[in-house]
This record gives structure tokens, sequence and C-alpha cells, in this order.
């Protein structure tokens, strides 16, 4: 009989993960659910990028690719670094793996030992711990209150290094909070790191073109050039140029580190789909007004959910300044109970019920770390997002 390994005991199923399948299951059974749960863009991919792939596939272009990725994506993210983020990559520090979440776990294989330490701010992605703990790792997580707006604070920082810290990892803007640091803000964080020459910064930079207001992301590496040498940015096309389904995410890094990522990739699946690498290199050098776009539809979407929100009963909501989520605080929920008997006393207990009873999806705060709250995904139509927060507020109204 087939027993799991030890390694999988401390890994759960993540639970947006989940809640997209139990919506699948669902709406297989006829019911009309409004899925928030998903972080994935409704847009459509580019069009020139779709053409590139299937110009690419019918030149026949189809055979294995190199393992750090083809040539022409590799001098494109090149380009992409240094006309977005004022980084300069050789080729053999850029490599190119199976979205960014490959990225991150290769690095996270090829560097940690077991006790090693990962300081994850927290609320933060469901799979940067589980990443960690799968290689005998330990996430050191951080919390970064929402009298904060969310943001990490250099002295939490500071107090939650070791001599046992590996890596700290930054995802901003983040999910699932949104949240977004200046470039002042970046750099007090910079200075805390630069005390501390072993540790290893990961730079999850998938949302750096979501913001906001006016507001700009800026990469630590550039910021603090000092740190560049042990800083791996890490990135993908899935949701700038919503082209989730290609799978192609990328990374700039040291070469020694990048070495050890490719040699672990080359383990697991070694390289990446040459269609997919052709459409994302014409989408990284094809016109970018693309993403200005879908970041004012976002905004405009963002500002109205967030409006709806706010008049939903016992839940308060802080206005997020880039990605595509938001994430309320529902403690003027907790210990009240459902019109059909359900008493919520988790944000856990929350999302199930306004899924069951509203047919609204959601996730739960608990699984980025940070209760009680839950993140919804406004990465879809304004309809759904309309009706969703009405099936929200008539939720709430009936909590008693």
């Amino acid at each position: 009989m087939f027993e799991p390994a030890e390694r999988l005991k401390s890994v759960k199923v993540s639970a947006s993960s989940a809640m997209t399948r139990k919506v699948r299951e669902l709406r297989a059974q006829g019911v009309k659910i409004v899925g928030l749960s998903s972080g994935e863009p409704d847009f459509l991919s580019p069009r020139h990028a779709i053409e590139a792939g299937y110009k690419a596939a019918l030149a026949g272009d189809t055979k294995y690719p190199p393992q750090d990725g083809t040539k022409a994506l590799k001098e494109a993210v090149q380009r992409k670094f240094k006309r977005e983020n004022n980084l300069d990559y050789a080729m053999d520090e850029i490599m190119i793996s199976n979205g960014s979440k490959q990225i991150m776990f290769g690095a996270t294989m090829a560097s940690v030992n077991p006790g090693d330490e990962v300081i994850v701010p927290s609320p933060g992605w469901i799979s940067y711990a589980d990443q960690i703990k799968l290689c005998g790792g330990v996430p050191v997580s951080v919390s970064c209150p929402e009298n904060n707006q969310f943001k990490l604070r250099p002295a939490d920082l500071e107090a939650a290094i070791t001599e046992k810290t590996k890596w700290v990892v930054l995802n901003f803007p983040n999910n699932p909070t949104g949240a977004v640091i200046t470039r002042e803000e970046t750099k007090a964080l910079a200075e805390v790191l630069l005390k501390h020459p072993k540790v290893l910064i990961m730079a999850d930079e998938i949302y750096e073109h979501l913001t906001y207001d006016g507001r700009k992301h800026c990469s630590i590496a550039e910021v603090e050039p000092k740190l560049k040498e042990r800083t791996l940015t890490v990135n993908g096309a899935s949701k700038a140029y919503a082209m989730t389904g290609w799978r192609v995410g990328y990374a700039g890094g040291p070469k020694a580190m990048i070495a050890a990522m490719m040699n672990m990739q080359g383990q697991a699946t070694a390289g990446v789909s040459t269609v997919g690498q052709a459409a994302v290199a014409a989408a990284l050098d094809g016109p970018q007004d693309i993403i200005a776009s879908h970041v004012a539809d976002y905004q405009d979407r963002r500002n109205k959910v967030v409006g709806w929100i706010r008049e939903a009963k016992g839940i308060t909501c802080h206005m997020p300044e880039g990605a595509f989520y938001v994430f309320p605080n529902i403690a003027g929920c907790i210990g009240k109970t459902t019109p059909k008997g359900k008493k919520i006393e988790t944000d856990t207990d929350f999302v199930t019920a306004l899924l069951e009873e509203s047919h609204v999806a959601t996730v739960q705060g608990a699984a980025y770390g940070m209760s009680p709250y839950f993140r919804i995904s406004y990465a879809t139509d304004m309809e759904s997002l309309r009706e969703g927060c009405k099936r929200l507020q008539e939720f709430c109204a009936g909590l008693k």
C-alpha cells in the first residue's frame, strides 16, 4: 500500500487551489458560483504573443529546449530587466522555468539545508512556507500588520534574522494584501540586510506592474546595488500579460546560484515549452500598452470592490495599493451565526459558509498567515464582482 513520504506530512494542499477545485465541483453539479478566489487575470493573452507561439510551432520549434531557456527568451528577459528594473544580468545569470513558482522552489531546493531558516513576511503567498518545509527548512513568519498597511517593518526584519537565516522573501506588490513598498521603504529594508552579508534575498516581483494611484515598484537589487550579488529577482509572464497557462517564469541572480538552480531543474522538468518561450519573448519585446490598459481596468475594479465591501456589515477593508486582491477584516463577524445555523468562529468558517450558503468563493486569511481576514480576487469581470459583493453584503446582513 502506498505511503506518502515523511516530507509531505507538513505540507498542505494550497487553500486557493482547494477552493478552486471545490468551485469546479459545485459548478459541475449545476450550482451557480461567483468565483472570487483565483488569482488569475480574466484578460486574453496578447494576440502578438499567441501568434509568436503559433509561428514557432509551425516553423518546427518543437524540439527539446535548452535547459536554461532559449537564447531568444533569455535575451528578451535581459532587455526587460535593463529597461524596466535598471538591472544588468549576463546570460549565465538568467534562467527560464515552468512559471515563477518553479523558480522559487528550485532556489529553495538548491540552497536550503535542514534547519535553515527562511523569513517570510505574513500575510504571504501560501506556497512559500510549504516549499521551505519540503526542503527541511524552517519558515519564520514576520507579521506585517494592517496598522502598517501590511508592510514589512525594518525593525521586525532585523529581529527575525538569526545565524540560521538563509533567505528573506520579499513579495511586493503583495499577495494577498496588495501592499506596495516605496523606494524609501525598500531602502530601509536594504539597510538591514546590508548588515547581514550571509542572508540571501528572494524578491518575488510577479505583480510588479500592477500598482495603482501613481505608485511604482522598485527592485531591491536596483535600490541597493550592493545586494545584487545575493538577490534572486523572480518574475514571469502570468500576471502582467495574462499568460498563466503558458507556464513561463524567469529570474536573474548570481551565476553560482543560477547554476545550482539549473542543476535542480534538470532533475525535475528540464527545459520549458519552446512554444511558450516564443510567446513570452514576443510579450516582453512587444507593445507594452496592454499592461497600462489592464492596470487601469484593475484600478477601477479595486475602487468599486472596496466600496461595496465596506458596505457589508461587520467588515472593514483596507485600500490595496497593488496586485489584484483585497484583504478585508471580518472581526465584526466572528462569533455570529448564519441563517442556516453555522457558527462563525474563524475566517475559515466564514469563507466556508459564504460558499455553501451564498455561493461566493473566496479564501480564508488563515491560509496566508493572518486572521480574521479573507482574500477576494478582483481579477474577474465586473458583473461577477458586483454580484459577488452583493451576495457578501446579504450574507453579512443575515448574521445574528
